[in-house]
């Protein structure tokens, strides 16, 4: 039966320590000859422009010895040039795994639903839940445990946001956020992020506060106040967003091992100050390789040579 990975909660806890523990095999592993996706074939569907997510996903299969084939908006343009479940069904013909990053939430449940090989959500407006792996992968890797640990999101409550509450729910971190009044995350996600929780025992808390949510944080985390698609938002979003910054002065609240994280890009002089996302508390680097180690996890676990 085929598995999908659109969103955390598509996997159980046990399923997500599992990744998290192959993903530490890979990583320390580098120069291995195993080749568990030869002759797999994995195609990047994407709405829109990528840097990490694409190089990642693409060096990663390359890596274990699958083959990649990047099909932007140019060659399918999903809904519009060929109906969602006619290009699923095709691809499902050539390919063992379809990666997309889209715009809408829908059509990676679209693709999803018609396809007959594994999906996984690479980003959408609702979730980026390789993203939010690979973040916890760094947390558990710069301090060794979940247990006891804070993370503090301070920003937009979006799709980055969404997926890291997900995944800090799983694995019973506790997590606090803090966003402006309009910019908070919907209710059902929390209803939905909340019930995982009390199954974990992790900690949600949710406020408007950035002061309250770093206080004695282990990690802090921010993401752009303006994602792609919105920069005619811009200077609403920059008023509405006073206050929200991550710096030095905020920074002072929390741990003092603590550390600092963005999925990026990041906007210097915007949501976080140069000398935060340049310091020594910062592991932004860290995350952004680690997103290639738990996505190939993701791709052995989906698709891999035991399949």
């Amino acid at each position: 039966m085929k598995r999908d990975f659109i969103d955390i909660q598509d996997l159980t806890q046990n399923e997500v320590e599992h990744i998290l523990s192959l993903t530490t095999r890979l990583k320390k592993d580098k120069s291995s000859t195993a080749q568990p996706l030869a002759n797999k074939a994995v195609a990047l569907v994407f709405q829109k422009p990528s840097n990490r997510t694409r190089v990642s996903f693409e060096i990663g299969i390359w890596q274990m010895g699958g083959k990649c084939f990047y099909l932007g908006p140019d060659e399918i343009n999903l809904g519009k040039r060929e109906s969602t479940s006619d290009a699923a069904k095709t691809l499902s013909r050539y390919l063992d795994c379809i990666v997309a990053r889209t715009f809408s939430h829908q059509d990676i449940v679209d693709l999803a639903k018609y396809a007959t090989v594994p999906v996984i959500n690479g980003l959408s407006d609702v979730s980026h839940p390789c993203q939010a792996l690979a973040d916890i992968f760094t947390i558990l890797e710069r301090f060794r445990t979940f247990k006891g640990i804070k993370v503090a999101y301070v920003g937009d409550g979006n799709n980055v946001c969404y997926s890291l509450l997900e995944a800090c729910a799983k694995v019973g971190l506790h997590i606090s956020i803090a966003t402006p009044k309009k910019y908070a995350l919907p209710a059902e996600a929390l209803k939905v992020t909340k019930k995982i929780a009390s199954a974990s025992g992790a900690k949600i808390e949710i406020s408007n506060s950035p002061k309250d949510a770093v206080k004695g944080a282990h990690v802090i985390y921010t993401d752009t106040w303006v994602s792609m698609g919105q920069e005619k938002e811009a200077q609403k979003r920059f008023k509405d967003f006073k206050g929200f910054q991550v710096d030095t002065r905020l920074a002072t609240l929390a741990d003092k091992d603590y550390i600092f994280m963005h999925c990026l890009p990041a906007h210097r002089r915007q949501e976080v100050t140069a000398d935060i996302i340049d310091g020594k508390h910062s592991v932004v680097f860290d995350q952004a390789e680690n997103r290639m180690h738990v996505q190939k996890a993701i791709l052995i676990f989906l698709i891999g040579e035991n399949k």
